[in-house]
């Protein structure tokens, strides 16, 4: 990306991307939960540079490194007598607010608020530390109504939300295929309905929309209701995989406490490890945790296919987010920014390295 430009806007490409909350999907308020979820601690357990660190995340699937790590205490046995703090948010730019105000330390997040929140600090405030989930968003539609991707022109297809990372995903694929659409109003070739996931199921069964392109679980909410997947957005990226979630930290938590972020980041890790290793034990781990926090689990209709479209990594795919910050840009939705130094994963790197896994590149957007 070429040299640092204002962002357009505050409000595009500042919501969660492919961030689908549970049950609710993404109700993009601006309302966090303080879950005062902490695993037990020994007695004996030695503490590290701080007595508490404070995690934050999102109540979905694709956050369930956090949800997993937590619920079976994997981050705690890293963390040895350092306790964890746990928050949950309903939207990318509370999570933001909240890094910068120092009530979390750490953060799930998905790329367009890590990008926003970057960008508007002027790179001041965070990094993304590790990758954590790739995949998990679709084009589910109406198969009465579009049953090729040539159908898709004038159609009406819901977005989460103006500028996040689906809407963005659906701008640029609607560009490739040479139809046309302005990007502030949604009007043009194809109708683009910007509408909350926790009520674009309902819109689709009402009819008022024709398909949507959503992340999990909404997308196998749709399915559920007699929808058909179009597109799998993997498909349109090298190797079929994109970020949906990184892991960022405040970069005076980064400075001060590094023993902290790499305990957190071996938590992860070897999370992300067990899940792979024992996938039906991980998602009924991730669904118990989902069901705490929202007082109800997802049916084995949703959850399984859902499940299944999220891939549980710790590279933080960073070639992808660019990729994605371009698509913004390329869509009139953001100001070219300047991403360098977003990431700093030198210490996701010591930990791959000790657990015998290979280094991940940063695609030039490291710390100097």
């Amino acid at each position: 990306m070429s040299a640092a430009r204002p962002l357009k806007t505050l409000r595009t490409f500042a919501v969660i991307a492919a961030l689908p909350l549970l049950l609710t999907a993404c109700g993009y308020g601006a309302e966090s939960t303080d879950d005062d979820k902490q695993a037990e601690v020994a007695a004996d357990a030695k503490k590290l540079s701080v007595d508490e660190v404070k995690i934050g995340y999102f109540p979905n699937l694709t956050h369930a490194t956090a949800l997993v790590g937590v619920q079976e205490g994997l981050l705690q046995k890293e963390l040895g007598g350092t306790k964890i703090k746990t928050s949950t948010f309903n939207a990318g730019p509370s999570e933001i607010e909240a890094l910068n105000s120092g009530s979390i330390d750490i953060g799930w997040i998905g790329p367009s608020p890590a990008i926003n929140g970057y960008t508007k600090a002027a790179g001041k405030n965070l990094r993304i530390i590790s990758g954590s989930a790739s995949g998990g968003v679709k084009l589910v539609v109406n198969p009465e109504k579009i049953k090729s991707l040539k159908d898709v022109k004038g159609k009406k297809i819901a977005t989460p939300q103006l500028g996040n990372t689906q809407d963005v995903a659906l701008l640029n694929w609607i560009s490739e295929q040479g139809w046309k659409v302005d990007a502030e109003s949604g009007k043009g070739d194809v109708s683009v309905v910007r509408t909350d996931n926790k009520v674009t199921p309902d819109a689709y069964k009402s009819g008022s929309i024709d398909g949507a392109w959503v992340p999990e679980p909404t997308a196998s909410k749709l399915v559920a209701e007699g929808g058909k997947v179009l597109l799998d957005e993997g498909d349109l990226w090298p190797d079929k995989k994109f970020v949906i979630t990184n892991i960022i930290v405040s970069q005076s938590f980064l400075k001060d406490h590094p023993d902290v972020v790499e305990a957190v980041l071996r938590g992860s890790v070897k999370t992300n490890k067990w899940i792979n290793a024992n996938p039906d034990k991980a998602k009924a781990s991730a669904n118990k945790a989902l069901e705490e926090l929202s007082g109800k689990a997802l049916p084995a209709e949703v959850l399984d296919p859902a499940w299944k479209s999220v891939t549980f990594l710790d590279d933080p795919l960073a070639a992808t987010l660019d990729t994605e910050a371009e698509h913004a840009v390329k869509a009139g939705l953001l100001e070219e920014p300047d991403l360098k130094g977003i990431y700093d994963l030198a210490p996701l790197n010591k930990v791959l390295k000790a657990e015998g896994q290979d280094e991940v590149d940063d695609a030039g957007l490291g710390v100097k």
